[in-house]
C-alpha cells in the first residue's frame, strides 16, 4: 500500500503581517528520512545545541522558546534546520493572502483557502492517485484552515483514502518543515514588497542573498 503524508500549517494570523499564508508538505512514506534526520541531530549535537522543535518565526525574533537565545545561537539552530531541509525528499504549495482584502469578511477567506486548495490538488491529481492511502497532519491550530482542508481534500479525493491525524511541532520533524516553509514564504513576500525588517535582514541578508541562499533551495520543492 503506497501511503502520502500531507502536513499542513498557516502563518500569518496573529501579529501585524499584511499576509496570511497556508502550506502544505507532500512527504511519500516510501521514502525513509532515517539519514537526514540522523545527520540533524547530529549536527544539533556537534554544534552543542539545545534539541527544540522549530519553531522559525519566533526563533527570528527571540520569542518562547528562543527567548535568551544570543542571535548566533539562533542562527546555528537555523543552519541547522536549512541543511535538514535541503536534505528531505518532499514538495509543497503555499497559498498566500493579502488580509486587508479579507479584514471584515473572514467567510470570505474560507471561501478562497479552498477554492485554491481545490486548484492546487487537482492540478497535481495524477500525483496525487498514485497512493491508497493520503494523511493529513494538522495541529488545528486554525478552524478557518481546519475546515478548508476538509473541504477541499474530500471534494478532490475519494473520502475512503483520507485520514486525519491530530500533532503538536514536536512530533513530526515534517510538520516543523511546514512551519520553516510558511516564514521563508511570508518573508519572501516582505522582501518583494519591501517591507523586510531589520530582524530580516540580520538572519537573511539582503533580497539577493536570502533569494539565492534560502529561496531558491527552497522553491526546488515547489509543486507545479
Amino acid at each position: 500500500m503506497e501511503e502520502l503524508s500531507i502536513f499542513v500549517d498557516e502563518s500569518g494570523d496573529t501579529g501585524n503581517s499584511q499576509y496570511y499564508l497556508v502550506t502544505l508538505v507532500f512527504h511519500e512514506q516510501g521514502h525513509d528520512l532515517s539519514d537526514a534526520l540522523a545527520r540533524y541531530d547530529q549536527l544539533i549535537r556537534d554544534k552543542r545545541l539545545a534539541d527544540m522543535p522549530m519553531h522559525l518565526g519566533p526563533l527570528l525574533t527571540g520569542h518562547k522558546e528562543y527567548e535568551g537565545l544570543p542571535v548566533g545561537t539562533r542562527k546555528s539552530h537555523l543552519g541547522c534546520f536549512a541543511m535538514f531541509a535541503e536534505r528531505v525528499p518532499f514538495g509543497y504549495i503555499t497559498l498566500s493572502y493579502e488580509k486587508k482584502l479579507y479584514a471584515d469578511r473572514p467567510e470570505k477567506l474560507l471561501v478562497s483557502i479552498k477554492r485554491d486548495l481545490v486548484i492546487a490538488l487537482f492540478d497535481n491529481l495524477p500525483y496525487l492517485q498514485r497512493f491508497d492511502r493520503v494523511k493529513i497532519y494538522y495541529d488545528n491550530g486554525q478552524s478557518i484552515v481546519t475546515e478548508a482542508i476538509h473541504k477541499a481534500v474530500e471534494y478532490a479525493l475519494w473520502k475512503d483514502v483520507v485520514v486525519y491525524r491530530l500533532v503538536t511541532p514536536a512530533d513530526y520533524c515534517l510538520f516543523q518543515l511546514a512551519d520553516y516553509i510558511c516564514t521563508l514564504e511570508l518573508t519572501a513576500l516582505k522582501y518583494q514588497a519591501h517591507a523586510e525588517t531589520a530582524t530580516d535582514r540580520m538572519f537573511f541578508g539582503q533580497w539577493g542573498s536570502f533569494k539565492k541562499n534560502h529561496l531558491k533551495k527552497l522553491r526546488r520543492h515547489r509543486l507545479g
